[in-house]
């Protein structure tokens, strides 16, 4: 396998992400591996993970994900796969499985969508979950899979909306700007937020204090969605988009997953402010 240059912590600790070359995956990917011994799946052939020794080709549809376990031996697994529903469940199904027999934790990025079918209030760690979206539900269902292993084998990762100048959600407000298209904003909807470079740091302190459980990884404090992406766009630029206003409610809605038992400490914490100036036309 390949050799990094950068510090090892914690005795060369082999991490495996699978999805590793999404969005999220790829993050997680490029902090951690000047510090641990980190390897990454891909499923579309691009030359720079082809080409990354430390990458390896994963089909969830065609692949038993237990012989690619099997073969890297990672004492640490995390989940950011996306695709196949289906294919998710018995991938997590087995993964299971080699948890049970293995000295190996997973953490797994789960979704505020968990809660989804809870509107009037912010959600905490140790709710109970319910929700009304099919993705939603597939969270729930590996959640669910994962609270039946013991303690120490599993984090479950709250996330909610991401943000971050590579994010799918700022290039698509950038295209539709560009091509003069209007950008959605939801009026009622209050969330919490994160980006890219805030939650992959929070994974990195999770993994070097081998922290267990559940946790929500968002900004401490709430913003409505239409207020948020309007301050966004000022921040990339002087833009006078098109605003399309979406109710879905007539009320506000909450969709924003706060701590309250498991809590980072101060360094970790971030504000949607924070998330907010992060952004520049890119």
């Amino acid at each position: 396998m390949g050799k990094r240059r950068g510090k090892v912590e914690d005795n060369g600790k082999r991490i495996l992400i699978l999805g590793g070359s999404g969005f999220l995956g790829n993050a997680i990917y490029k902090e951690l591996c000047n510090f641990f011994d980190t390897y990454g799946t891909y499923f579309t052939a691009r030359r720079s993970f082809e080409d990354n020794k430390q990458f390896f080709k994963y089909d969830m549809q065609e692949d038993d994900v237990y012989e690619l376990l099997e073969n890297i031996r990672p004492q640490v697994i995390i989940s950011a796969l996306r695709g196949n529903f289906p294919a998710q469940v018995q991938a997590h199904q087995h993964i299971n499985e080699y948890l049970i027999q293995n000295e190996c934790m997973l953490y797994f990025l789960s979704s505020a969508n968990v809660f989804d079918a809870y509107s009037k209030y912010p959600s905490y760690e140790n709710d109970k979950t319910l929700s009304e979206s099919i993705y939603g539900r597939l969270k729930i269902k590996i959640e669910n899979m994962l609270l039946r292993l013991p303690k120490e084998k599993t984090g479950i990762l709250r996330v909610p909306m991401v943000f971050g100048n590579g994010s799918p959600r700022i290039r698509e407000i950038k295209n539709h700007i560009l091509n003069n298209e209007p950008v959605e904003v939801f009026p009622n909807l209050i969330l919490n937020v994160t980006n890219d470079d805030k939650l992959t740091q929070q994974i990195h302190y999770l993994i070097n204090r081998n922290k267990t459980g559940i946790f929500h990884l968002g900004s401490r404090d709430l913003v409505h969605h239409e207020e948020f992406i309007k301050d966004v766009v000022d921040k990339i630029g002087s833009f006078t988009p098109i605003y399309k206003r979406v109710f879905t409610t007539n009320e506000d809605r909450y969709l924003a997953v706060l701590p309250k038992d498991n809590k980072l400490p101060k360094n970790l914490q971030f504000s949607y402010q924070d998330i907010i100036d992060h952004h520049i036309l890119s």
